[in-house]
Order: C-alpha cells, then structure tokens, then sequence
C-alpha cells in the first residue's frame, strides 16, 4: 500500500503543514499564498491547520524557524567544530551556504522577503531575527577570532563579513529574478569558491597567507 504524502501522526502535523507551507511560499509568493491551498498540499484541513497556527503570519514564523533556521545551525556547528585557520573556514562557509541555497528553495524565499516585506513588514523581522543575524554573526565571530589571532587585517569585523557574504546574496538574487529572465546560468558553487578566492587576498595578512 501506497504510502500517503505525509504521515499522519498528530506530532508530526506542525513539521508536515511547515514543509507544505515552504513549498507553496516559494512557488506562490507570500499575499498569493492560500491557507487552502498550504492545508491541501499537508493532506489536512483547513479547520485543522488553525489547530497549530492562527494566520498565515505565524506560520510563516513557524517556516523559518523549523525548515531554514536549522540549516543556518548545522552550517554553524560544523564551522565551528573546525579548528582550521580562517583561511579554510571562509571558504568552508560560502561553500555550505551556496550548498543549501542550491538544495533549498531559500532563494526564493530571500526574493518573496525582498519582494513583499513592503506590505507585510513581519516578513522582513521574521527574517532577520531568525536568518540574516545568525549567518551574520557566524562569518562576524570568524573574522574576529581570525583578527585576533593576526589572520585578517584590522577593521570592522561586521563590515568585513558584509564584503565576505554581499556577492553570494546577489547571485543568490541573479539566478531567482534575472536567470529565468533570459540571464546566463550562475553557478552558485563556483561563485563561492572563485569569491573566497579573491576576497582572501584582500582580507588575509601575509603570514596568514
């Protein structure tokens, strides 16, 4: 017998309407987005999605914090379970942030946040408190133990990881709105590894070289 698309145990509802609702947000957009239309593809009804969320709000909340958030920690307990020098943990981590991008419709996501945070400013702090801070502050306490240690040129941590992670959100951004416009295809991957490459040059002090 065929098993169903979602199981049906009562646990496990929230994490199975979370997945339905990540997937028709990424391909409908925020205001387009049905509750309907999120309860369907869970396999439950309507009455019963109100069960665990009260509006399309919370349960955006809910999203990122139960189907990306995680992502952002396993990249972060992994880089920081490496004891590598600053010159491999940047590389490391554009590479497993352009990994997940790539295997999750994050994109998407960032280009709806981006898109729709005018008219439903919850999006945009939703986003921020629980992505943009975390993966911020990652590449941030890189750079500043990397400085302590004299691997990177002195100035402000936070900015040096802007000037780190600021092309993977463009391409990031190129391949959702201008690739299916016509742009040639980017690969995420390459960007990071040929990015780290050169951003290195710049941030690395010779002996760390």
């Amino acid at each position: 017998m065929k098993q169903p698309k979602f199981q049906r145990r009562a646990e496990d509802r929230p994490r199975e309407i979370c997945a339905a609702a990540l997937e028709v947000f990424a391909e409908k957009g925020f205001a387009a987005a049905k509750l309907d239309d999120i309860a369907r593809r869970a396999g439950v009804s309507k009455g019963t999605l109100y069960l665990y969320f009260t509006d399309k709000e919370e349960l955006f909340r809910a999203v990122v914090k139960n189907t990306i958030a995680p992502n952002i920690d396993a990249v972060r307990d992994a880089i920081m379970a490496a004891d590598l020098p600053f010159a491999q943990l940047a590389p490391m981590f554009l590479a497993r942030m352009s990994e997940m991008a790539t295997r999750t419709p994050l994109g998407r996501v960032v280009k709806m946040v981006i898109g729709e945070s005018g008219n439903f400013p919850e999006l945009a702090k939703v986003w921020h408190d629980q992505i943009a801070v975390k993966a911020f502050a990652i590449m941030t306490g890189l750079i500043e133990r990397a400085q302590q240690r004299g691997e990177v040129r002195p100035g402000n941590p936070r900015y040096h990881a802007f000037s780190l992670m600021g092309p993977m959100l463009m391409g990031l951004l190129y391949r959702e709105v201008l690739q299916p416009a016509g742009g040639e295809p980017l690969d995420l991957q390459l960007l990071a590894r040929q990015h780290a490459e050169t951003a290195l040059a710049g941030l690395l002090l010779e002996k760390a070289s």
